[in-house]
């Protein structure tokens, strides 16, 4: 741990002159581009806020698998329907087809499900959603998986237990190339985790949360924190930065 305070503070020197240039690297899943890190003098990701499940306008969005129910006014056959969102963000309301939900606040999604069902020939209809029951959304697992893919993150979830839902890593994969992106408190991070070192007990296997996006061997990740090590040399702990713009 000394070792780990030493090189931590000699990096922080370092950023106070400029903050190690890794060049531009994309968060998977955004087009925004990171062109230094700033290293966390912590083992763990900081966890997410309320505010951090919120869209733009402080309204909650929906996600993949999240249940909703539906109301048109003065239609019977078209009220209190109860659907599930699928994996894909989608849900198929009838006359209006398959309707993308995810990312869509209620309201938003009532205008959308008007609109289709004006085009086919249903006179001024009023359109009521509701939020029934959220999958406290989902993580986002990709890279050398065997299962890449959205996964809904019910009560508590692990990396270790993220990567079993994907069914594992192929057999190429690297166990300590393993990223966790992350938003929390409004700004970006991500860590770099060794799935041997968290299986043999010499760190904790951290808590995974709503909206993280998992990166198994992304070829992008993997140059920024191998960059980042040749200054920080750090194997019985996570590697944890803060993305900067």
């Amino acid at each position: 741990m000394m070792k780990r305070a030493v090189l931590l503070a000699m990096c922080c020197m370092s950023a106070s002159c400029g903050s190690p240039s890794i060049g531009p690297l994309s968060r998977p899943g955004t087009n925004d581009l990171t062109s230094s890190v700033e290293v966390v003098n912590s083992a763990q990701l900081p966890a997410p806020q309320s505010t951090d499940f919120l869209s733009r306008a402080g309204e909650v969005v929906i996600g993949p698998y999240d249940k909703l129910s539906i109301d048109v006014l003065g239609i019977s056959e078209l009220s209190d329907k109860e659907l599930q969102v699928d994996g894909a963000g989608r849900i198929s309301f009838p006359f209006a087809g398959a309707v993308r939900a995810a990312g869509k606040s209620p309201q938003e999604l009532s205008l959308i499900l008007e609109a289709a069902l004006r085009q086919n020939h249903v006179r001024a209809p009023q359109v009521t959603v509701n939020l029934t029951e959220t999958v406290s959304q989902v993580v986002s697992v990709e890279g050398e998986v065997n299962k890449p893919g959205l996964y809904p993150v019910v009560n508590r979830m692990s990396l270790l237990k993220a990567m079993a839902r994907a069914e594992g890593l192929t057999d190429d994969a690297a166990v300590n190339e393993v990223v966790v992106f992350r938003t929390a408190g409004g700004r970006k991070y991500a860590a770099l985790y060794n799935l041997d070192a968290i299986r043999r007990g010499i760190y904790d296997d951290p808590d995974i949360f709503a909206n993280d996006v998992i990166v198994v061997g992304e070829s992008r990740a993997r140059r920024m924190f191998r960059d980042l090590l040749q200054i920080i040399p750090v194997i019985s702990t996570p590697l944890v930065v803060a993305l900067t713009n």
